[in-house]
């Protein structure tokens, strides 16, 4: 792939951000010289919680030409083929918002994940935007080979959880504000990398 064409690939992957709890539930002991619970004055006794935490799965995509907002996937939301094409990529979510950046002159890249390979999918790229890097010339299973997986989201973790999460509106509200300071830099080095990742993956022919 030339140094043109990398420079008009958008990359775009999902991930899970929950709002997150202290894991060592030995730390939510309090222990008493006492015979039965009722004898802790009500005030004093820890309230329960619940054993999962409330997560939200987030998609972007990335450039050099810029990055898109974040889409939020519907709570409960199976991302099947038709969710992912009808709310992931569809209406004012990513094809939007790349389209925006860079008219109708780019590359669309994803991972290997069955929704984005599937033939519901690739019908729906083949329609939907200009050049796509179709699924049997892609690694069913590559986190190194995607900017987003191997450098974006581990940068908007950090300033995620730098702050403690209150709730799920309240991670939400953190990511979008987080992601406003993913600079274009950052961006910029993580594709630049992209190349040579894929010729050490071809030279090991992975």
């Amino acid at each position: 792939m030339t140094t043109d064409k990398v420079a008009r690939t958008w990359f775009s992957d999902e991930k899970v951000f929950t709002v997150q709890t202290p894991t060592n539930t030995q730390n939510d002991r309090v222990y008493a010289a006492i015979s039965a619970k009722c004898d802790v004055p009500p005030e004093r006794l820890l309230k329960g919680r619940k054993h999962f935490s409330p997560s939200v799965i987030v998609s972007v995509a990335v450039s050099k030409r810029g990055k898109t907002s974040l889409v939020f996937v519907q709570p409960g939301a199976k991302i099947s083929s038709t969710y992912y094409c009808d709310h992931v990529l569809e209406g004012n979510s990513l094809i939007r918002d790349i389209r925006r950046l860079s008219g109708n002159h780019f590359i669309f890249q994803q991972d290997g994940a069955p929704a984005h390979r599937s033939r519901q999918t690739v019908a729906f790229l083949n329609m939907k935007v200009p050049e796509f890097i179709e699924p049997n010339n892609w690694p069913s299973n590559s986190p190194d080979l995607n900017p987003v997986d191997y450098s974006i989201w581990g940068a908007l973790q950090q300033l995620v959880y730098r702050q403690k999460i209150r709730d799920l509106d309240h991670l939400k509200e953190v990511l979008t504000s987080c992601w406003e300071q993913i600079s274009q830099d950052l961006i910029d080095k993580a594709i630049d990398q992209w190349l040579r990742r894929i010729s050490l993956v071809i030279w090991d022919r992975g």
